[in-house]
């Protein structure tokens, strides 16, 4: 049994699946849209918060949250599991696929057989949907591939159940019921966006939003200190592994959300939204500009970039630029 539903490559898992969800319900909405009705962009360095034995650094909310957030403000009833008996959560899934409904699972990404060996990591958020079964295979649409894949029922339990880190504790979602369903509208774009605006700008604590990024430069400067050459390397690659391969759309999601106001500019006749987008895409030029100078640096390839200090030194760029665009564009929204 496979259930009819296109698979849609997508350059974030969460977004795609969001996306490819509501098309399967006959809702069109592009991938940065969806990031941006949910507002998902976002910074935090926590140092108190390891990952691989490493402070995390992250440039969008916590899993999940994008499909949370998108489906309430479309009045989409939506429903949540997860489980401690695997197996109980594999009869839960096999039940909802029984009535025709897609269902999005959050997985570890080491252990899913169809991934290449070297985009493997021990990363326990990563999203997909699972449409249909046959025999004792699952029938997959990971929207970070290019065609749908197969998973035996032991892999996709095994992934479901993910050691480590934040385990997904076989967490599926779906949407239950589009009966409430209200089409976007400005009133939207307009909460979500200052939502964005509040979270990047309007947290009280150092470690999260524009200032964030000011955090982690004034850390990275004590690396060596604190953790050792090896330390400070391996923290620096885990910085670089989160901006640029964790299905961000590069940059840290900062072009996908400067597509997002691109396309939320057109349909709120807000010519000053399109310059704001520009300006953002400029500042994810300046994070591929870091991500490639502290690359050659961890690789001991640099000749411009001498020490961590040079590295925080565009970081402390960013957090200005960052804070200067989220800045204008919650003005221009209280402005009306």
């Amino acid at each position: 049994m496979e259930i009819n539903f296109e698979h849609r490559h997508a350059a974030h898992c969460e977004n795609g699946v969001v996306r490819n969800l509501l098309n399967f319900y006959g809702i069109k909405l592009s991938e940065p849209m969806v990031l941006g009705l949910g507002s998902g962009i976002f910074f935090s360095h926590m140092p108190f918060y390891r990952l691989h034995g490493m402070a995390l650094t992250s440039f969008r909310y916590f899993p999940g949250s994008i499909f949370t957030r998108v489906t309430r403000a479309l009045g989409i009833e939506v429903q949540w599991h997860k489980f401690k008996d695997p197996d109980k959560a594999m009869a839960k899934l096999d039940e909802v696929l029984a009535q025709g409904i897609p269902v999005g699972l959050r997985v570890g990404v080491y252990h899913l057989s169809y991934f290449p060996k070297e985009y493997r990591m021990h990363f326990n958020a990563h999203n997909l949907c699972v449409i249909g079964k046959e025999g004792d295979e699952y029938i997959v649409s990971d929207p970070i591939g290019m065609n749908k894949n197969r998973l035996s029922a032991e892999n996709l339990k095994k992934v479901r159940f993910a050691q480590g880190t934040s385990p997904p504790e076989g967490r599926m979602y779906y949407i239950k019921s589009t009966e409430h369903y209200k089409p976007l509208t400005a009133d939207m774009l307009y909460k979500a966006t200052l939502k964005t605006c509040s979270g990047m700008l309007g947290i009280p604590f150092n470690m999260f939003g524009a200032k964030g990024i000011a955090y982690l430069a004034k850390r990275m400067r004590k690396w060596e200190r604190l953790y050792g050459e090896r330390g400070a390397a391996m923290n620096l690659a885990q910085v670089i592994r989160m901006l640029e391969e964790i299905g961000t759309g590069g940059a840290g999601f900062r072009f996908m959300y400067a597509a997002f106001l691109q396309e939320a500019s057109e349909f709120l006749n807000k010519p000053e939204w399109n310059q704001l987008s520009m300006d953002l895409t400029e500042v994810g030029d300046l994070w591929r500009d870091f991500s490639y100078h502290a690359a050659r640096f961890f690789k001991k390839r640099e000749g411009i970039i001498l020490s961590y200090n040079d590295i925080a030194d565009k970081l402390d760029v960013i957090s200005a630029r960052e804070t200067e665009v989220f800045r204008k564009l919650e003005n221009s929204i209280k402005r009306g």
